[in-house]
């Protein structure tokens, strides 16, 4: 991560800080519909453009919001819009206006000196920038065989962003992390929906926090923070699922031992395996919170059940990432997996980034071509061809099939 060569001037970050962002819609209409790749039914959701900020998007819930960015999206940019960007609250009180001037940043717990920093302090620190994936732990979690319960996202909860803002360790370090920090545990502004819930929050190991890589950010693809996806500051981490990325980030608390409460402990596990996997009704292995992200790749330019030219190079194209590390290559079948082409990658836009991918498949025969596209990543972990399964639908990562039909 590097200070960008173009970089949102402090006097623009404050401006556009001051503006308020309107109400979230209470009852989110939704006009014509999508049929997303799932095995079963229901495969049907509508689209919506009713929510602030937001273009057209595949409403899996509007209360607390979960809007899914449509798969053709990403055949457009290596980096999704602002407003085609996927958003997942847990929590369905999340502020629907927000008092720049008024808002600040509490920095407290094992430090030796509390913060309560304004936007304006946290304009003033030095400035970086990274290009990263941010991707729901469920994402794909629809395609699950057997299903499992949770939102049934498709392949398009998640998107890459150049996110702009400031190193969070530069912010620990003025308010002096004391010895015996073990972890740093981050809070939003969402609240729960009724008393006793558990508040939404998540932890960081402190090495892992003091890293240059994990940045508290305002800014994304050059403009602020969409309020449904975290304004005014929300954490990045990159190579790590969404999970740990707070959003509307308010409170930031130094940990002298490891978190336990819920959103740690309990949910958003995984079973310690390889791949994070499991037999359907397997019991009994242990679990630990979910991390860094698995290598994934997707074709972008045809959907299943196209019709191609049967007879001629069919040129195909998507995005692929690596997970926690940068693509190293990207290989397509048109035969199910018999064999393989390579890939021709784009430009790199950084290890956490999507990477675009071109390859040309010659003379297709008339019938049903089964494409399969597969990553592997800069550690040389390659996608599997074998199911993901557990039963919190999480860390899907292998090779997806997609059926057109060549005539």
């Amino acid at each position: 991560m590097s200070r960008p060569s173009m970089f949102l001037s402090r006097r623009a970050v404050l401006g556009s800080f001051l503006a308020t962002v309107g109400g979230l819609p209470i009852d989110a209409t939704a006009s014509p519909e999508i049929q997303l790749p799932f095995r079963s039914n229901p495969r049907q959701r509508a689209l919506t453009t009713a929510f602030p900020g937001k273009g057209s998007m595949i409403l899996q819930r509007a209360r607390p919001p979960l809007l899914e960015t449509p798969l053709e999206v990403f055949d457009h940019s290596v980096l999704t819009p602002n407003d085609r960007f996927f958003v997942r609250w847990h929590w369905a009180v999340i502020p629907t206006e927000i008092d720049a001037a008024a808002f600040r940043l509490r920095v407290h717990g094992l430090v030796e000196r509390a913060l309560s920093l304004s936007l304006d302090e946290i304009a003033r620190l030095p400035q970086v920038e990274i290009v990263a994936v941010n991707q729901c732990s469920g994402n794909s979690r629809g395609l699950f065989e057997p299903r499992v319960p949770g939102a049934q996202w498709a392949h398009g909860s998640m998107g890459n962003a150049r996110w702009t803002g400031v190193r969070l360790k530069d912010i620990l370090d003025r308010a002096g992390v004391r010895a015996g920090a073990a972890q740093v545990r981050f809070d939003g502004l969402d609240e729960p929906v009724v008393p006793g819930a558990p508040d939404f929050r998540k932890s960081l190991d402190i090495d892992h926090a003091r890293t240059d890589e994990i940045m508290v950010a305002y800014a994304m693809n050059g403009d602020q923070l969409p309020l449904l996806n975290g304004f005014p500051l929300r954490l990045v981490v990159p190579g790590w699922y969404s999970t740990y990325w707070v959003k509307m980030l308010s409170d930031i608390e130094v940990l002298d031992q490891a978190d336990e409460q819920f959103w740690m402990k309990t949910a958003y596990r995984v079973p310690d395996t390889l791949g994070g996997s499991v037999r359907p009704g397997e019991t009994g292995y242990p679990t630990v919170p979910i991390s860094r992200m698995v290598p994934r790749a997707f074709l972008t330019n045809v959907a299943p059940g196209d019709t191609v030219e049967a007879g001629s190079p069919l040129a195909l194209r998507g995005i692929a990432f690596g997970g926690d590390c940068g693509v190293k290559a990207v290989t397509l079948s048109g035969d199910g997996g018999r064999t393989w082409l390579p890939a021709r990658l784009g430009t790199d836009e950084g290890r956490y980034s999507f990477r675009r991918f071109e390859v040309v498949l010659p003379m297709p025969a008339v019938g049903e071509l089964s494409l399969m596209v597969r990553c592997t990543n800069a550690q040389g972990v390659v996608q599997p061809l074998e199911p993901t399964w557990n039963p919190n639908g999480f860390m899907r990562g292998e090779v997806e099939t997609l059926s057109v039909t060549a005539t």
